[in-house]
């Protein structure tokens, strides 16, 4: 039996949901399958292609809803969860018991995970470590942005490489150890200790590129970052660089698109007062209460730099 996963790529709780949910119906449901992991891109054009869906079960983690017909499993956490209207419509009808959305949940492993025990019957202590990181990681619980940009524990290296290598396979590599080992074993692998040198310190050089670029606007930190070999930066830098600041606003560029990021600061001075996942969605992105994004096609910067502006004015208000 062939099992597919898809799930969010370069994300340190895409990746951790795909490795529980596998160890789960691995060990509950399909023991003796063949695992294959597809990662997903939020892109301008279509997520999803009939290819992606070629296992006799087919899996998507942390990811928005499909209703392609051989879709067996799905779990997801994020408010913006529906491309259309009737993908919401088609899921609400659905009565396989194994489609399953609550945007309660700060990251989808640990949605996975409760649900994994409450309604199966299934844990597994050796994932707790995986499953508390995830959390923290996802629901940007740490205690203060030091902590989140200094990268101290084995989990927050792991994220960055987990983020910015792109190397085929590479993140597939991760989920398969990440069902076995601790993630401070996964820093002891060869691969995974090479690719983290280079990363941070380019990790370093991106806290200069946006300390130079950004600017503040009221409480809303604002950098476009589109002609910089900066594709992913650790979410947490603008507020450690200005504490003061309650929102983020940034402008970005990567091989396949134009993206806008939408983020507000966890350890803010003032209250938050906007819903960042609605404000995207209105621009045909998504996201979180909290954090939020937006794809363009490739070419069409100065229509995400508009964008951009718009929503600076508005976390303004």
């Amino acid at each position: 039996m062939r099992v597919r996963v898809l799930y969010h790529d370069h994300c340190f709780d895409g990746a951790a949901a795909a490795a529980f949910f596998s160890r789960f119906v691995g060990d509950t449901f399909y023991p003796g399958a063949e695992f294959c992991y597809t990662g997903l891109a939020h892109k301008a054009s279509d997520l999803f292609e009939d290819w992606m869906f070629d296992g006799d079960v087919n899996a998507i983690v942390d990811f928005k809803y499909s209703p392609h017909p051989k879709l067996t499993w799905w779990f997801d956490h994020h408010q913006s969860a529906f491309l259309q209207p009737e993908d919401e419509e088609h899921f609400r009808r659905d009565t396989s018991g194994r489609k399953m959305f609550d945007p309660n949940f700060h990251s989808c492993t640990n949605y996975i995970a409760t649900v994994a025990r409450e309604k199966f019957g299934y844990e597994e202590p050796d994932l707790a470590e995986l499953v508390s990181w995830a959390e923290i990681i996802d629901g940007a619980m740490y205690p203060d942005a030091r902590t989140a940009v200094e990268l101290g524990a084995s989990a927050m290296k792991l994220t960055l490489v987990v983020e910015n290598v792109k190397t085929p396979g590479f993140v597939e590599k991760v989920i398969r150890w990440m069902q076995r080992l601790t993630l401070d074993q996964i820093m002891e692998q060869p691969e995974v200790r090479e690719a983290y040198a280079p990363l941070y310190e380019r990790h370093l050089a991106s806290i200069e590129i946006i300390r130079s670029r950004a600017t503040i606007h009221g409480n809303v930190v604002y950098f476009d970052v589109t002609n910089c070999d900066l594709d992913g930066y650790n979410k947490f830098i603008p507020y450690y660089l200005f504490p003061e600041s309650t929102y983020t606003v940034s402008v970005s560029k990567s091989s396949f698109r134009t993206k806008i990021s939408v983020g507000s600061n966890p350890w803010a001075p003032k209250p938050l007062t906007h819903n960042l996942a609605t404000i995207c969605e209105r621009y045909g992105g998504g996201g979180h209460p909290r954090v939020g994004a937006i794809s363009f096609p490739l070419d069409a910067v100065e229509e995400a730099r508009r964008v951009a502006a718009e929503i600076v004015e508005e976390l303004q208000k």
